[in-house]
């Protein structure tokens, strides 16, 4: 079956290997790539595969005899096997991370298996995650296990779907090799099953790519691998923009200069574009460092990743990110930071004074447009372009947020408003929409204190009497917040269900009532008409369907007991997110707490941090409790 692949691996033609086979993690200077062999896994076996994704390198549905296929991909897809054509290498590259310099970073799970030509000539890099040790690997084993490959697996075909773009994942092979991982650092280690992804896309290079030229850096006195090569950092620009920006090169083929901007120009507004994208759907990336940016503007590397479940700006879904810095509501502005860092990676090749006005005047304008037209379209203003619409926008998205509504859900729900409903029919919706809110309950989950109330007297009095033991301790900023659910949790006894939910019909009511007044500026003509395409296209634009935690949770706990069957399930259900499933419901309740509390763990481990997981409330409790 796999025999049908057919291997072009320009990358290596065209960037410096190093071809040492010196084993272990170790420095790799002058070149871009370093050839690495998998390490075999015992018994493997596959998980799941994507047909949509493998058929973009060529394989089609085996008709004759699935499980000779299956066989045949755990074996080559495991590392097991190295297929023919197959060049296995590791990346080198460099990296911000939570914004200071780490030096040389590089594939330390990864490996390039080599670039297939598709049906229609268009070129894959494939990968193996998970396949072993590399020269990158740092203090780590090179593996992956079996519940963060199944989250990579099932959000990489989901963001696909959702028409994101994106890197795929064409299978998941799991073994019976095992490593130990302390899930949550607590001295409680287990072993867990060796897992691999098949990762696929045009091209894994990252912004950190070009950062391996980096001098030492100012603040952590790291640099990069292959300082004073800039006849590397040529052959890096040359490759890339002939390779994945062809109208560039040659459009510019006689002004490297101008080729250049031209180049970094798209890529500020693709990654632009790629972030409205996540906005819309309330993804939030957690990891993004200038390492987990893609050269082509994909969305790459998905680690401690989530989709917001109620609405909050401030989410933060990376368990060791205690200042908030990949907050949802900070991705757009720190993938321009990364931007920036990119451009500082380009010199002297394309002067910072050119890379960085096109910056400024290309990125926010791009984001703020592309991002109104999504959202245009989750609202059904397919007519007219006003003013008012984003006006209309941020007053709905502050309308979740007091009333911590659920994000998707509700999107969802509004193409079922019509713009003449009447009296009756609008308290049904209003119930409706209320229903997606949270309950007092939800309210005082997030608001239980975490301290005994004795630890927390204790703390304050020392923050008074010893600011430098405390600070060894604790900080200003927990303190405050554990006050803050103290004073919030209180409140919440006093109140009822009934005053919260006539609270949250009161927000709703009014921004429906403005919805209803811009929806009637677009109903002109053919009402009837306008209403289905309306319809149609907000159809198109919210999903039924996202990846919550707990949907993928319940998929890895079935997994790690040797059931498959519900990886194959959610893939079946999220290649199509925007129709009803049948057989499908949403499951709420301690059904969905529990997979969001299983969900920490994974998160935890991917950040190897669990003190901060939900270290506060959301900001959407604090604005409930307000009175």
């Amino acid at each position: 079956w796999l025999g049908a692949l057919r291997f072009d691996n320009l990358a290596l033609r065209s960037l410096p290997v190093d071809d040492s086979e010196e084993g272990g993690p170790r420095t790799v200077p002058g070149a871009c790539f370093a050839r690495v062999r998998p390490s075999p896994l015992q018994n493997p076996r596959l998980v799941a595969m994507s047909l949509p994704a493998l058929a973009l390198l060529g394989l089609e549905a085996p008709a004759a005899d699935p499980a000779a296929a299956e066989a045949e991909a755990a074996l080559f897809f495991s590392g097991n096997r190295v297929l023919a054509g197959a060049e296995p290498a590791a990346h080198c590259y460099c990296g911000h991370q939570f914004g200071s310099f780490a030096g040389q970073l590089g594939d330390g799970a990864a490996m390039y298996l080599g670039e297939v030509l598709g049906p229609g000539g268009e070129r894959w890099e494939i990968q193996l995650k998970g396949a072993g040790i590399t020269p990158f690997s740092r203090q780590a084993d090179g593996r992956k296990v079996l519940r963060s490959s199944i989250r990579e697996f099932l959000c990489s075909e989901a963001m696909f779907h959702l028409g994101i773009p994106t890197t795929r994942a064409g299978t998941c092979v799991t073994s019976d090799s095992k490593v130990v991982r302390d899930i949550f650092y607590d001295g409680n280690p287990k072993n867990e099953r060796c897992t691999v992804v098949l990762r696929i896309a045009s091209t894994f290079i990252r912004f950190g790519s070009f950062e391996i030229f980096k001098p030492p850096d100012e603040y952590t006195g790291r640099k990069g691998p292959s300082v004073d090569r800039n006849d590397i950092r040529i052959q890096m620009l040359d490759y890339v923009i002939s390779t994945f920006y062809p109208e560039i090169q040659e459009a510019y083929s006689d002004n490297s200069i101008q080729r250049n901007a031209a180049f970094f120009k798209e890529i500020t507004k693709r990654t632009a574009r790629l972030v409205a994208e996540w906005q819309c759907v309330g993804f939030c990336h957690g990891v993004l460092n200038t390492d987990n940016m893609s050269i082509v503007g994909l969305t790459i590397d998905y680690g401690p990743f989530g989709f917001m479940d109620r609405y909050d700006p401030e989410h933060v879904c990376n368990g060791s990110d205690n200042t908030g810095r990949y907050a949802y509501n900070k991705q757009p502005e720190i993938c321009k930071w990364n931007l920036g860092k990119l451009a500082e990676a380009l010199v002297p090749e394309l002067p910072l004074e050119i890379s960085q006005l096109i910056l400024e005047e290309e990125y926010d304008a791009e984001f703020d447009k592309h991002y109104l037209q999504k959202m245009r379209k989750k609202l059904g203003l397919i007519q007219l372009e006003l003013e008012e619409d984003s006006k209309l926008v941020s007053e709905l998205l502050e309308t979740m947020h007091v009333t911590a509504g659920d994000f998707t859900n509700i999107f969802y729900l509004l193409s079922s408003f019509s713009v003449d409903i009447d009296p009756s029919k609008f308290e049904d919706f209003l119930e409706e929409v209320t229903s997606q809110c949270a309950s007092v309950e939800e309210l005082k989950v997030a608001f239980k204190p975490q301290m005994d109330p004795r630890q927390l007297s204790m703390m304050l009095m020392l923050a008074q009497s010893n600011p430098q033991l405390f600070a060894l301790i604790g900080t200003k900023a927990n303190i405050n917040k554990e006050l803050e659910r103290v004073e919030q949790f209180s409140k919440l006894e006093q109140l009822t269900a009934d005053d919260l939910l006539s609270r949250n019909k009161r927000h709703w009511k009014g921004w429906l009532e403005k919805y209803r007044v811009r929806l009637q500026k677009e109903s002109v003509g053919n009402a009837d008409a306008w209403n289905t395409d309306r319809v149609k296209v907000m159809n198109s634009n919210n999903p039924k369907y996202i990846l919550r935690n707990y949907i993928a949770q319940n998929a890895i706990e079935a997994a790690e007991n040797g059931d498959f069957s519900e990886v194959r399930n959610v893939l079946k259900l999220l290649e199509h997110p925007f129709q009803e499933a049948e057989g499908f419901q949403e499951v709420k309740g301690d059904a969905e707490e529990e997979g969001a509390a299983a969900t920490a763990a994974v998160c935890a481990q991917e950040t190897r941090s669990r003190q901060s997981y939900c270290s506060k409330p959301p900001l959407w409790a604090s604005e409930l409790c307000v009175t």
